[in-house]
């Protein structure tokens, strides 16, 4: 790899700690070439990636960075998952590490914020992106749909109490 190239790696790293939402770093030694596949092809599902990058060049991308503590994590073979959605890739990360025990979750960092094991695992436990969305959504509907049972309700009372009348009148 030359210099260019090595700049351009700097450069694409330097980026992924910047504008990722989570950045989780783990150990994956001994993974086959179809389990790292498995690891991207679900982190991918997720909304986030999979980046094996030299430690070297990843701890000069995190020279001056807000999470620039995380550069402790990096040694031995390491992958970093990373996702705009602060949650998916430790999700992803915690359940691939749960499947294979070649893959050892070190840390990671979520914005400024430096994450140990536990952090992470906490982090991964904490509803998605999505999930909040479409809580919120509920919380947001649950109301105009009480009030609209409310409205109809006197109606289909009334309606109820008219049958129920003209059926005493039919029979008597």
């Amino acid at each position: 790899m030359d210099r260019a190239q090595k700049e351009k790696v700097v450069e694409e790293l330097g980026q992924i700690f910047e504008s990722s939402g989570v950045v989780v770093v783990s150990h994956y030694a001994g993974l086959t070439v179809a389990e790292m596949q498995d690891l991207r092809a679900r982190m991918r599902e997720a909304g986030g990636s999979v980046r094996v990058a030299k430690n070297k060049l990843a701890k000069i991308a995190l020279e001056g960075k807000p999470n620039e503590q995380l550069s402790d994590l990096l040694a031995g073979m390491t992958v970093l998952s990373y996702s705009e959605d602060p949650v998916a890739a430790a999700k992803v990360a915690e359940d691939y590490a749960k499947d294979n025990s070649k893959f050892e979750i070190l840390g990671g960092a979520m914005g400024e914020t430096i994450l140990d094991r536990a952090g992470v695992s906490a982090v991964a436990k904490l509803p998605s992106r999505e999930e909040l969305i479409a809580s919120i959504a509920a919380t947001l509907g649950a109301p105009a749909s009480n009030i609209a049972g409310a409205v109809g309700a006197p109606a289909s009372n009334i309606a109820s109490i008219l049958s129920t009348i003209e059926e005493r009148a039919e029979a008597a």
